[in-house]
C-alpha cells in the first residue's frame, strides 16, 4: 500500500521548482553578460551586426525573466510552506542574503526596462551600453546572494545552537562560509557557459540549414570563444570544489566517488556498478587521481565512507551517476570549445570552412550544457543528504507535516508545464516571424563587414 509522504513530496516538489527555475535563472545570469559583449564589440568596431546581436538577445531575454520571476517566487514561497521547520531555525541567518537577492533583482528589472527603451535614443552610443551594466551586475549579485543561501545550508556557520535555537547570528559570517567562493563561482561560469552554448548553438544549427550570412559567422566565434573561457574557468574552479569537499564535506566527495576505505593513493572512479555490500564492478579507475583531486597530491589521506555511520550516507548511485554525469558534459563542452577555436584559425589563415561535425557538436552542447547544470545542481542537493542544514538538521526535520503537498506538486507541475511550452512557443514566434535576414535588410546592413 502506497503510504503518503510529507518529507518525499516536499522534496519532490522542491527539487521539481529548482529544475525548472535553474534553466531560467541560468539565463538571467549568463544572457546579460552576452548582450553587454556583442554591444561592446559592436560599437568599438562600429560594427552593425554585434549591435543587432544584442538588440536580437536582449528581445528574448525579456520573456526568460519574466518566467523566472514566477519560479524564483515560487522557491521563496515553498521555502516557507515546505520546509517550516528549517525556516524557523535558520531563518535568521539566510534573512539577510535573501532580502539583498530581491534588492539585486530591483536593479536589474529597473535598469532592463530602462536599457530596452532607449534603443538608438542616445548619440553616443557608449551611453545605452552603461545601462546594461547594472543588469549584468544585477543579475550576477542575484546568482551571488541566493547561492550564499545554498553554501550556508553546506557549510553552517555564523551562530549558536541553543536548544534547537540559532543564537548570536552574524549574518555576515554565516554568508561568507567555506562553501561560498567555489559555489558561487561555479554557479557564474556555468551560467555562462551554458548561455554560450545556447546561443552558439541558434547560429550553428542555421548555418547548418545553408544560412551562411556572417551575421552567423560572428555570432558563433563570438559565443564559442565565450564558451572556450568559461569552461577553461570551470574546470579550475571544479578541481576546487573537490578540495573543498575534501575538507568540509568528505563523506559528499567519497559518495561521489565510491571511496570506502580510508587511504591515500586514491583512485577515481568513473561508471561502473555498485553492489549491495560496497563492491564495485566495472568501473574505469584513474590510479591516484582521487588524492590529487582532494589535496593536489597523490599522498593526500582521502577519507573513506567506512568511516561514516551508514544513516549519513547519501544514495550512493544517484550521487555517483550524477557527479560522473556532470564532469562528463563539462569535459565535452571543454572539447569543442578547443576544436572550434582551432577550426576558426585554420578558417581565418587558410579558409578552410567549419566542419558539419562541429557544427553538430555546438548543436549537442545547448542541451548537454543544460543536462550539466541540472546534473550538478541535483548532486549538490542529493549528496547533502540526509542534512537539509549540513550537520545540524536532518531533512526529514526541517519539512512539513502538512497531508496536501501532493496536491501541490501536481498543481505546480502543471502550472510549470504551461511556463516551459507557452515561453518556448513565444520565443520561437518571436524569432521565426522576425528572421534575421529580413531585420538585417530592412535595416540596410547588406555589405557590412565580413569578419
Amino acid at each position: 500500500m502506497f503510504t503518503y509522504d510529507p518529507v518525499l513530496f516536499s522534496r519532490m516538489l522542491t527539487g521539481l521548482t529548482l529544475i525548472v527555475h535553474i534553466v531560467y535563472a541560468t539565463i538571467g545570469v549568463g544572457v546579460p553578460v552576452m548582450i553587454a559583449l556583442a554591444e561592446w564589440i559592436g560599437i568599438k568596431r562600429n560594427d552593425p551586426y554585434y549591435l543587432l546581436m544584442a538588440r536580437r538577445w536582449a528581445r528574448g531575454f525579456t520573456v526568460t525573466v519574466a518566467v523566472g520571476v514566477v519560479t524564483g517566487t515560487a522557491i521563496g514561497l515553498q521555502l516557507n510552506l515546505l520546509w517550516p521547520n528549517f525556516m524557523r531555525v535558520a531563518g535568521q541567518a539566510i534573512a539577510l542574503p535573501l532580502f539583498m537577492e530581491t534588492f539585486a533583482f530591483f536593479i536589474e528589472a529597473i535598469f532592463l526596462g530602462i536599457y530596452l527603451y532607449t534603443w538608438d535614443r542616445f548619440k553616443n552610443r557608449y551611453l545605452h551600453f552603461w545601462l546594461l551594466i547594472p543588469v549584468a551586475a544585477g543579475s550576477c549579485a542575484s546568482a551571488f546572494f541566493i547561492t550564499t543561501v545554498n553554501a550556508f545550508m553546506n557549510a553552517p556557520q555564523g551562530f549558536d545552537l541553543i536548544d534547537g535555537k540559532m543564537e548570536n547570528i552574524d549574518p555576515i559570517f554565516a554568508m561568507f562560509n567555506p562553501a561560498m567562493p567555489t559555489k558561487v563561482g561555479h554557479v557564474l561560469v556555468t551560467a555562462y557557459v551554458t548561455v554560450s552554448f545556447c546561443l552558439g548553438a541558434i547560429a550553428a544549427l542555421a548555418m547548418l540549414r545553408g544560412r551562411r550570412h556572417v551575421y552567423f559567422k560572428k555570432c558563433l566565434r563570438l559565443t564559442m570563444v565565450c564558451a572556450l573561457v568559461f569552461s577553461l574557468a570551470s574546470t579550475l574552479i571544479g578541481d576546487l570544489s573537490g578540495k573543498y569537499l575534501h575538507a568540509y564535506q568528505p563523506e559528499k566527495l567519497a559518495a561521489a566517488e565510491w571511496h570506502f576505505e580510508t587511504t591515500d593513493k586514491a583512485p577515481l572512479i568513473i561508471g561502473g556498478m555498485l553492489t549491495d555490500d560496497h563492491d564495485v564492478r566495472f568501473a574505469i579507475k584513474i590510479p591516484f587521481a582521487l588524492s590529487i583531486l582532494a589535496g593536489g597530491t597523490p599522498g593526500t589521506v582521502v577519507m573513506g565512507l567506512d568511516d561514516v555511520p551508514q544513516d549519513h550516507y547519501p544514495p550512493l548511485r544517484t550521487t555517483h551517476y550524477l557527479f560522473d554525469l556532470m564532469v562528463f558534459l563539462g569535459m565535452y563542452m571543454l572539447l569543442v570549445a578547443v576544436w572550434y577555436f582551432i577550426a576558426d584559425i585554420r578558417n581565418r589563415k587558410q579558409g578552410v570552412p567549419i566542419h558539419k561535425i562541429l557544427l553538430m557538436g555546438v548543436v549537442l552542447g545547448a542541451p548537454f550544457s543544460v543536462m550539466a547544470i541540472e546534473s550538478g545542481w541535483i548532486f549538490s542537493e542529493i549528496g547533502r543528504q540526509p542534512w537539509i542544514l549540513w550537520g545540524v538538521m536532518r531533512t526529514a526535520e526541517g519539512a512539513t507535516t502538512s497531508p496536501h503537498v501532493d496536491t501541490m506538486l501536481w498543481l505546480f507541475a502543471v502550472l510549470y508545464l504551461v511556463l516551459t511550452i507557452t515561453s518556448a512557443r513565444i520565443l520561437i514566434r518571436m524569432f521565426k516571424l522576425n528572421p534575421v535576414e529580413e531585420e538585417i535588410a530592412s535595416l540596410g546592413l547588406e555589405g557590412g563587414p565580413a569578419s
